[in-house]
C-alpha cells in the first residue's frame, strides 16, 4: 500500500529512505545459533515455528509492509530513473529530466569516451562516469610526458675524460648481473 503523501518522487524517496532505516535485517531462524547455517533469509515453514507464528521475541519474517512506496521503486537514490547503455544509439530515446544512465561494465575506454562526450552535449547524468580522458586530452598529456623523459635523458655535457669512467661502470654491472 502506497502512503498517500508519496506522491511525488522528491517525497517518495524520502518516505523510501526512512522505511529502510527502520526495516530490520532479515536474517534465517537460529542461524545465529547454528554456524552450519548461513544468514541468509529462508521463509519459515514447521508446524511450530516461533518466526512463522510471530511469537514475541523473536525476529520478525519478511512482509509486504517493510517495502517502499511504489513511486519511488526503480529510482536511483538521486532521483532518476536508470537505464544501462552500451552505446551512443542509446542516448538518442533519453529524457534527460527524469533519466539517467549507467554504462555498462563491458564497455571499453574508446566507446566509453564517446557516450560520455554525447551525455555531455546532450546534459544527461551518467551515473557511473570514472572518466574515461578524451584522446586530444591523452595526446596532449603523451606528448608532455615524452618531452619530461628526454629532458631526463639527456646528460649534461661530458668531457673525454669522463666517458671511459661511465662505460667501464655498465660493464662491472653487467658483468655482476651475469654472474648471478
Amino acid at each position: 500500500m502506497t502512503h498517500p503523501s508519496a506522491t511525488t518522487p522528491e517525497k517518495a524517496l524520502k518516505l523510501r529512505k526512512h522505511k529502510k532505516s527502520r526495516k530490520p535485517k532479515f536474517v534465517r531462524q537460529e542461524s545465529w545459533k547454528y554456524i552450519r547455517l548461513k544468514e541468509n533469509w529462508r521463509n519459515p515453514r514447521g508446524l511450530d515455528n516461533k518466526v512463522r507464528k510471530r511469537i514475541k521475541g523473536w525476529p520478525p519474517p519478511v512482509s509486504s509492509g517493510y517495502r517502499g512506496p511504489k513511486a519511488a521503486r526503480g529510482l536511483h537514490p538521486s532521483g532518476y530513473e536508470e537505464i544501462l547503455v552500451h552505446n551512443t544509439e542509446y542516448l538518442e530515446e533519453i529524457n534527460s529530466k527524469a533519466q539517467a544512465i549507467r554504462i555498462a561494465h563491458t564497455v571499453g575506454k574508446r566507446k566509453r569516451v564517446k557516450i560520455l562526450t554525447e551525455a555531455r552535449k546532450k546534459k544527461i547524468t551518467v551515473l557511473n562516469p570514472k572518466e574515461a580522458k578524451e584522446p586530444a586530452e591523452k595526446e596532449k598529456e603523451l606528448a608532455e610526458e615524452t618531452e619530461e623523459e628526454e629532458k631526463l635523458e639527456e646528460p649534461e655535457e661530458t668531457t673525454d675524460t669522463e666517458k671511459p669512467k661511465q662505460v667501464a661502470k655498465t660493464k662491472k654491472r653487467k658483468k655482476r648481473t651475469e654472474k648471478q
